[in-house]
């Protein structure tokens, strides 16, 4: 049983306000104006719509040309004041598209890298992750070795082992077969529950976005053209 602290908000919904936004893309202007309350929102849309270049300005890897952006009662960009908080204090556990581990590191390694793997939140211990990701066994691992799928549950963990506020993922279930999207489906439903975080999760599946999210945004062409109950716009 994991021990949590009473001022802890397990399966909390989260305030994120997009506001001005505006980032110059190859083909268009990603625009977005939004606030965000559910704790599992979907970013959908086809390849090339912005979703991406979303979660990037909103983890601060990228600098748009306007913006101002806040996370419950913190601060994460405002261009207007020429303030930009640095990525390293946002708090933000970020899942890429692309692989981010080091393929030279086990996958202990991976997962203890710019750590000491001894959280000071019960709930984002090294063994309560592992343990909940189903990676013990992989722990000795090198990450070269790993399955499509066991390669993207160490990513999760090692973004949840950041302790974050929220956590991005960017179509983390891109190219996996039926069987381990399923599973880990399973998992991403449960995770805000298990971790108490809320998730922005893009995808261009609508199975996905209605099996995990509360509410989708539809962005097209870098504009939110709709947003609501994904069973009601993907089905």
């Amino acid at each position: 049983m994991v021990k949590r602290s009473a001022n802890e908000k397990v399966g909390s919904a989260m305030k994120l306000e997009i506001r001005r936004l505006s980032l110059g893309l190859e083909q268009f202007a990603l625009e977005v104006n939004v606030d965000l309350h559910n704790a599992r929102t979907g970013i959908f849309g086809p390849s090339g719509s912005g979703k991406t270049s979303l979660l990037e300005v909103i983890a601060g890897l990228r600098r748009p040309e306007t913006v101002r952006i806040c996370l419950d009662d913190q601060l994460f960009d405002d261009t207007a004041r020429g303030y930009s908080l640095p990525v390293r204090l946002r708090k933000i556990g970020y899942v890429p598209q692309d692989d981010s581990l080091f393929p030279h590191f086990s996958v202990r390694q991976n997962l203890l890298y710019g750590t000491d793997g001894k959280s000071k939140h019960d709930t984002f211990s090294f063994d309560h992750v592992t343990r909940f990701l189903q990676i013990n066994s992989l722990l000795g691992r090198d990450v070269r070795s790993l399955s499509r799928g066991e390669n993207q549950r160490i990513v999760i963990a090692r973004a949840l082992l950041s302790a974050p506020r929220l956590l991005l993922l960017d179509e983390p279930l891109t190219a996996l077969d039926a069987g381990l999207k399923k599973r880990i489906l399973q998992q991403l439903r449960s995770l805000h529950h298990e971790f108490g975080i809320p998730m922005l999760y893009v995808t261009h599946d609508p199975a996905e976005a209605i099996e995990i999210c509360q509410e989708v945004l539809i962005l097209e062409s870098g504009r939110l053209i709709s947003r609501g109950n994904p069973v009601e716009l993907l089905s």
